[in-house]
């Protein structure tokens, strides 16, 4: 699997699992409703740097960005954020761009990473711990899920040194 950061002809590739996910409402407090032109602000925005994961064949099966989680005194602390297209999951994608993202920021300098907001249901929870991220808390009922009805949102952090 080749990860590499993502040009701007790439973006029609990620749009349809971006929205696929979105559209789901299962993992992201982004509104299910986003536009392509707005998702594309959100993951590809200027502070970003976004990556794609293509498989042996060329096609592209995941996608992940990293950005400052704060600015000023706090941008030392990494976010980002991961999508595995739904019909290449279980194959170790999410695993690879983690870990990439991972190296990645700590190539660039960031001494932590957090995540602000983490569906609890959301089966990377136990890929995110297994990679070395605690829970620092959760929300308890934050996020209305459409089978599980309201669920917490964890906040996730790990050091990065």
């Amino acid at each position: 699997m080749l990860i590499r950061e993502a040009a701007a002809e790439d973006w029609p590739r990620i749009w349809p699992f971006w929205h696929r996910i979105v559209a789901a409402a299962e993992t992201y407090a982004w509104d299910p409703d986003t536009t392509e032109e707005a998702a594309r602000a959100l993951w590809t925005g200027p502070a970003k740097r976004t990556y794609v994961a293509e498989d042996e064949t060329g096609t592209v099966v995941g996608s992940a960005y990293l950005t400052p989680n704060y600015g000023g005194p706090a941008a030392g602390v990494a976010n980002a954020g991961f999508m595995v297209d739904p019909d290449h999951s279980g194959r170790g994608v999410g695993r690879a761009l983690a870990e990439h993202i991972l190296a990645a920021a700590r190539a660039q300098g960031y001494r932590a990473m957090v995540f602000n907001a983490v569906v609890e249901t959301n089966p990377a929870v136990g890929l995110w711990k297994s990679l070395g991220f605690t829970v620092l808390g959760t929300v308890p009922e934050a996020y209305d899920h459409p089978r599980h009805g309201r669920v917490g949102l964890h906040i996730m952090y790990r050091a990065l040194d």
